[in-house]
């Protein structure tokens, strides 16, 4: 199996700051892409950014030049920072990563459970 287990989501005033991380674990043989998405209620689910293993970097329009997206690959955790946020930044944030697991042939999707982010106004 493999679990994709999120933190670092919470309340917070307009302007200020979060960071998220998203640990995966389980039988894994190799990670490629890792990434951000959001659904606010009401919304369709959103990229917030992307990573790929190479560490190239994508991101929605919305958040460029406030959100940094990272990843550690020998602790197989991607990481979101969040700076300068917005009451429209609110919403439920959840990791995704393609991951490989030990003897299958190829990559799959795996997601995160979720995070509440509420930023207040």
């Amino acid at each position: 199996q493999v679990q994709m287990v999120e933190s670092g989501g919470g309340l917070v005033q307009a302007g200020g700051s979060l960071r998220l991380s998203c640990a995966a674990s389980g039988t894994i043989f190799g990670i490629n892409a890792m990434g951000w998405y959001r659904q606010a209620p009401g919304k369709q689910r959103e990229l917030v950014a992307i990573i790929t293993s190479e560490g190239s970097t994508n991101y929605a329009d919305s958040v460029k030049g406030r959100f940094t997206i990272s990843r550690d690959n020998a602790k197989r955790t991607v990481y979101l920072q969040m700076n300068t946020l917005k009451p429209e930044d609110s919403a439920v944030y959840y990791c995704n990563a393609d991951v490989k697991k030990r003897w299958a042939t190829s990559y799959l999707p795996y997601w995160g459970q979720g995070t509440q982010v509420t930023v207040s106004s």
